[in-house]
Order: structure tokens, then C-alpha cells, then sequence
């Protein structure tokens, strides 16, 4: 008698095979999905013990009040995230002390954000929320606290852990305050570029003559310093308005001590000049045309901010 074939000779699986296939299925999604509720859990657990981070909406001018220039454009010591000076409103963003199990999750499964920045305060935490590893970003402030400083975002773009797909997406949101040469001290003025201490120092001492720069130009009267160490710093400056010159109401004695007035002949001639004319033919021009200042010293005079009369 000839014997008959198994059924699944045909090539079709048995039915011992697709039960098997079918309960390792089963056991393959019931072990994921015991491990992501054990590790929900577990979060969960760490969350009901933590603080939530806080963020404040502030206003820009109040900021810059209370923080200076320097902080409120850009992330500084007390955690502000991002800011834009005086304008608008700035974000400040306080990070509460998160548990190990949080911190790992939260690094596995962190967003990468693009918000307004000055790589010079930043912290290590937004660091990585701007899309650095923990590596990459900690490398960035070793930098920083070994003295390096990022005085341009084209600085910013020359760190080996910066890519250029990173500083593309980077750079429009990239803050770093300018130096106010009428409120920075000789130490800011030392960090510019060409600068050191003896320029630091002479630009400090001659604000104070001028009674404040009025232009950036009023630089080159310092001794020696020339187009070419403007040049090199002239967009890393800004200046704000500085006190209006009395040149109409001040002392004689005080006027002589002006740069651009300088001596005593020159001081007592505007002081007769005021008694003897008339209020409406007080200006510099007029100053220059009956001789009293020199063209050149009437020239920078008129360019710098001066008191109605």
C-alpha cells in the first residue's frame, strides 16, 4: 500500500508553526510594551518628585534695567534663555534640579529648539537644547572659561564642534552685545580686539574729557590710536547718547578743559561771545567764523551732541 504525503509537503505551514509564529509575536509586543509602561512608570515616579522648570515673560527695558545690556541679549548667569535688548520682551527661562531618570529620558528624547542666544553666557543646558551633545557643549564652555570669547557669530562659526549646517540654522538667531563705549569700563575695553590695557585706559580718560564719545570717530584723537585699530573693532562698538555739552551755559574755566576748546583764550573769548550776541547766532559756525576756534576743532565741536541755547 503506498503511503500518503503530509499535507504541508505543499510548501504551507503547518499549523504548529503558525502557532508558534503567532505567540512570539504576541511575546515580542507583550515585552515592549512592559518595558515602555515599566519605563513611564518610572518616570512618572521621578516627576511627582520634581519641580517644574520656570519661565518668565519680562519686559525688555525692565530687563535691561535690572540686568544690564550684556544680560538682557543674551542667556546669562540667572538663566535667561533668550531676549532682544530693550526691544519687545525677553524669555527668562530659571531650570529646576532634575532627578538622574528624568535627565536620562529627557536627553533621549530632547527637541531641538532654535531661540536668540549669546554664546559667550550660554548655558550648558540650552547648549544642548540648541542641538550640541552634552560633549560638544561642555567642549564650548571649556573654551569660554579658559578666556576664549566669541566677539562675532563668524567666531562662533570657527569652533570644531560647530558644523556648518548647526551655525546655518544657528547664526539669525545669534546675540552678542555690542561694547557701549559710553558705559563700558577700561576692563570691557581691554577684551576688543587691538585694544590692551594702554588704550583701555587713554579711551576711559578721554571719554571723561569729552564728557562722552559722540561719535566713534573721537577715538582717532587718541594718541596713536589709528584707522586701522578702528577698523578692527568699529562694529563690535555701539554708543548711546551721551550728556549733552554745555557749551552755551558752562563755566569759562570748565569750557577750556574741552578737547576741542583746549585753551584759556579760547574758553574766555566763547564766554564774551554769549554776553555780546545774541541767543539766536549761538552756534559752533559762528564760533568758527569770527575766529575763536580753529576749523578743525570747530568741526569735530559740531559734530558732537551740544545743548540748545
Amino acid at each position: 500500500m503506498a503511503r500518503q504525503k503530509p499535507q504541508n509537503d505543499s510548501g504551507t505551514p503547518s499549523s504548529t508553526f503558525k502557532v508558534g509564529a503567532i505567540a512570539l509575536a504576541f511575546l515580542i509586543i507583550g515585552y515592549q510594551s512592559a518595558l515602555f509602561i515599566h519605563r513611564a512608570a518610572a518616570l512618572r515616579l521621578a516627576a511627582v518628585q520634581e519641580k517644574p522648570d520656570t519661565v518668565y515673560v519680562v519686559d525688555g527695558s525692565l530687563a535691561a534695567r535690572l540686568l544690564g545690556a550684556e544680560g538682557a541679549s543674551g542667556l546669562g548667569p540667572d538663566g535667561i534663555a533668550n531676549g532682544s535688548g530693550s526691544e519687545g520682551v525677553v524669555s527668562v527661562r530659571r531650570n529646576a534640579a532634575h532627578s538622574e531618570a528624568a535627565e536620562r529620558v529627557r536627553r533621549q528624547n530632547r527637541r531641538v529648539e532654535s531661540f536668540r542666544f549669546n554664546p559667550n553666557t550660554v548655558s550648558i543646558d540650552d547648549l544642548v537644547r540648541l542641538g550640541f551633545s552634552e560633549k560638544q557643549a561642555q567642549a564650548i564652555d571649556s573654551y569660554r572659561q579658559k578666556g576664549g570669547r566669541f566677539r562675532r557669530p563668524s567666531d562662533f562659526a570657527k569652533s570644531y564642534v560647530v558644523s556648518d549646517s548647526v551655525f546655518a540654522r544657528l547664526e539669525p538667531y545669534i546675540v552678542i552685545p555690542k561694547t557701549d563705549i559710553n558705559r563700558a569700563d577700561s576692563a570691557a575695553f581691554d577684551a576688543l580686539p587691538g585694544i590692551g590695557p594702554y588704550f583701555a585706559a587713554r579711551m576711559v580718560e578721554y571719554r571723561g574729557r569729552l564728557g562722552g564719545y559722540s561719535f566713534k570717530e573721537q577715538l582717532l584723537d587718541i594718541y596713536r590710536f589709528d584707522q586701522e585699530r578702528l577698523d578692527g573693532l568699529s562694529d563690535l562698538i555701539t554708543l548711546s547718547p551721551p550728556h549733552p555739552f554745555r557749551l552755551w551755559s558752562m563755566p569759562e574755566d570748565s569750557l577750556r578743559l574741552h578737547p576741542y576748546i583746549r585753551t584759556r583764550q579760547a574758553a574766555h573769548s566763547i564766554a564774551l561771545y554769549r554776553s555780546t550776541m545774541p541767543r539766536d547766532q549761538w552756534t559752533v559756525q559762528a564760533l568758527a567764523s569770527a575766529g575763536i576756534l580753529p576749523p578743525e576743532d570747530a568741526a569735530r565741536l559740531a559734530r558732537c551732541v551740544i545743548e540748545e541755547p
